[in-house]
């Protein structure tokens, strides 16, 4: 029988962006495969209120693009000197002041940033080609599921531009400075067998064992508790800008939380 969510439909469908929700699952769907999924403004605002939209009974949230591609990155469209209609163009943007222009890249980064927020996991499937915004896209979400045909690649140096939709903080992360640096600044493609070798992904499966690979991880993160789940992300996620000593302090105050809920002592 399906779930509640199943018979109301998606929460959200449309700009290229579909919500659904199956319980304590959510899947974000890139819709538009005629293109690649290429990316726009008003996907990035459809993507920034699908994660407003996650009703918080949801503790994993699945990113996929219908199609042979994942997403091919930047409408070119964007481009050029007319834009797409309703938003401003990269011309129009460079004309504007300073401040104008922060603001409108930072509405689009919002797009991003969902993805690593603390009460959830969120788990990128990524097939073909994940260019410029589809990379960084990729990037937003905390695990990464590849196909064996996966292409990944930072071409928005090659075009004269800079990574700014959030996407430098996390492949530095993952894979280091000196290899970040070198992938984005020669826009080459990083292949499934390279992607899992530096960490970039976490696993590479043949395309068609692409959703059951997602399905099986979302299972195993479903099956530990809810709030250790979270006092961990919080733990690992901070690890980097902490001393050792500040980590050990930051691991015995959050396990002094779980054993007060365990013993039913919490606030």
């Amino acid at each position: 029988m399906a779930s509640p969510a199943q018979d109301l439909g998606p929460l959200l469908d449309k700009d290229g962006v579909r919500l659904t929700v199956d319980d304590a699952i959510a899947t974000v769907t890139l819709t538009n495969p005629a293109k690649r999924n290429a990316q726009s403004p008003a996907l990035w605002r459809a993507l920034t209120e699908a994660g407003r939209l996650l009703p918080g009974s949801v503790r994993v949230v699945v990113l996929r693009g219908e199609g042979k591609s994942f997403s091919a990155g930047l409408d070119r469209q964007m481009l050029t000197p007319e834009g797409i209609e309703g938003d401003p163009s990269f011309v129009e943007m460079a004309h504007g002041s300073e401040a104008d222009l922060d603001a409108t890249i930072a509405v689009y980064q919002e797009a991003f940033t969902w993805w690593r927020r603390s009460d959830i996991v969120s788990i990128a499937a990524v097939q073909g080609h994940a260019i410029g915004a589809g990379f960084q896209l990729a990037l937003a979400c905390d695990l990464r599921v590849v196909a064996d045909d996966v292409r990944f690649a930072m071409r928005e140096t090659s075009l004269g531009l800079v990574p700014d939709l959030t996407g430098t903080h996390p492949l530095v992360g993952l894979v280091g400075y000196a290899r970040a640096l070198e992938i984005c600044a020669t826009g080459r493609f990083v292949t499934a067998e390279e992607s899992v070798n530096t960490g970039l992904a976490n696993i590479a499966v043949p395309g068609d064992e692409l959703d059951g690979a997602v399905q099986d991880l979302a299972a195993a993160l479903l099956a530990a508790p809810r709030d250790a789940v979270i006092e961990t992300k919080a733990l690992l996620s901070g690890a980097v800008e902490r001393t050792y000593e500040e980590q050990r302090v930051a691991e015995r105050a959050a396990q002094g939380r779980r054993l007060r809920d365990l013993a039913g002592l919490g606030e």
